[in-house]
């Protein structure tokens, strides 16, 4: 982090500093919210929690020579500022910090594969910039601020991932970021408990363009029937993009000619304004080929040349419960246990169906479903049934849908069904063997990296 003086963030943040006349010069390079990790010179803020109050350890990261963030008046030995509420204080010092940099910032969102997306456009970039990226699943109202205070003097450009679940915080986390260029990968289905319908998220995640840069530029898989829909952002047109064929859209960025080669990734030729190329993308699945084609548009405004966007992209790799595949015991675990809804849950089955030896699914509930959750969970065992899978595991009250969807649709298909992880994961851990590709995935909630670590464990 840049430094800034308290003096600053205290002005920044509507707060009142506490500490004499010469804390205003005091400076801070760094903020955190676990006192654990706190150092001399870090800003610790504060937050009540559910189960723990931060305000608590204000007097030990005093000691460690630390300033603190606080919602409560103290009287300790030490710098402070005190602010009404000190999460609504860093969203509005992290805006602060962030117009201090002289740097680009790519913002992405969408219903799915916004962290891989992520992770594409990192590595490309990374050929010719210094880049920082989100780390985690640091995309939200708190966890974005800590991520903009990463961003050093060195860095170029920004990555910062946005996930939302309610309306206006699309509005809070833009405001923070202020991008250059903002992605989309596409409107699916998740949180329609509170976003209700698919135009609803649409408009959730479009409250985003409200705090592009005056010159920002918008980009979107064209081949989504929500974001197609999208003709203009402050007078100008976004950047589309998708699979030839497939197009509800002008696209500037299209691929065709896909192949597939299992689970090693796949070829495709891109057509951009600068001209055609063959790439390689080390990644599984036909959500990847779109995670590449972004990357690509995002690239070109940024003036990178096809032979750096070429090796980025082949350069790439997957994060932990992302489609991550681990090759243990001789067999491939593919972890994709972060997250999970419909539209990614199928995903990783077509990713799954590619694997050579023997196919084993073990999926779990999904949650943020809504009132159709019932019907959503069988959709999903009705896809996988039409599937060359060999056995499928259902973990859940809801993937009980889920299991009856997949047996109505392939009788012969092997399906179990068990009402919790532990429960299944022993009758698992009997049944694999040499030669299986087996996917993990659930949503987070169900805590399936249990599973993975169970097959993985030596």
């Amino acid at each position: 982090m840049k430094e800034l003086t308290l003096a600053q963030i205290a002005e920044a943040c509507g707060g009142t500093l506490i500490g004499g006349n010469e804390a205003k010069e005091y400076t801070v390079t760094g903020v955190e919210i676990d006192s654990r990790r706190v150092k001399a010179g870090d800003l610790f803020v504060a937050i009540p929690g559910e189960k723990v109050d931060g305000h608590k350890f204000i007097p030990d990261v005093l000691k460690k020579g630390a300033y603190a963030l606080s919602q409560q008046s103290l009287d300790v030995d030490g710098a402070y500022i005190l602010v009404e509420d000190t999460v609504t204080a860093m969203k509005r010092l992290a805006r602060f910090y962030r117009s201090t940099l002289d740097i680009k910032v790519v913002g992405i969102t969408g219903s799915v594969g916004k962290t891989s997306t992520k992770e594409m456009i990192a590595s490309v970039l990374g050929t010719k910039f210094r880049v920082h990226k989100t780390q985690g699943n640091f995309n939200n109202g708190i966890g974005l601020p800590l991520t903009i205070f990463q961003i050093e003097k060195e860095h170029q450009v920004a990555v910062l991932e946005m996930g939302i679940s309610e309306f206006g915080e699309m509005h809070e986390l833009a405001d923070m970021a202020q991008p250059d260029i903002m992605v989309i990968t596409n409107i699916g289905l998740c949180h329609l408990e509170n976003l209700k319908t698919r135009d609803g998220i649409l408009k959730a995640k479009t409250e985003s363009f409200a705090h592009l840069k005056p010159d920002g530029v918008v980009i979107l898989n064209g081949d989504d029937d929500k974001l197609s829909t999208v003709e203009q952002v402050a007078g100008r047109k976004p950047v589309f993009y998708g699979i030839k064929g497939r197009n509800l859209c002008e696209t500037s960025v299209c691929a065709d000619a896909v192949t597939e080669h299992g689970l090693e990734g796949m070829t495709a030729e891109f057509h951009t304004p600068q001209g055609d190329m063959e790439v390689f993308i080390p990644i599984p699945g036909e959500h990847n080929v779109y995670n590449a084609l972004a990357a690509t548009c995002v690239a070109e405004q940024l003036g990178l040349s096809m032979d750096e966007i070429k090796c980025g992209i082949a350069a790439a790799s997957t994060i932990s419960g992302r489609t991550n595949l681990i090759h243990t015991k001789g067999m491939t675990v593919i972890d994709d246990c972060y997250n999970a809804n419909p539209v990614s849950m199928k995903a990783s089955l077509d990713v799954l169906s590619k694997a050579g030896g023997r196919k084993i699914a073990v999926l779990g509930d999904m949650g943020e479903l809504g009132e159709d959750e019932k019907q959503l969970h069988y959709e999903v065992g009705t896809y996988a049934g039409t599937l060359p899978i060999d056995l499928l595991f259902c973990v859940g009250t809801l993937s009980g849908k889920l299991a009856e969807g997949a047996k109505k649709q392939n009788p012969a298909l092997t399906v179990k069904h068990y009402a919790t992880c532990e429960e299944m994961t022993g009758e698992l851990l009997a049944t694999v063997k040499e030669g299986d590709a087996v996917l993990v995935k659930a949503s987070h909630f169900m805590e399936f990296p249990k599973v993975v670590a169970a097959l993985t464990e030596a």
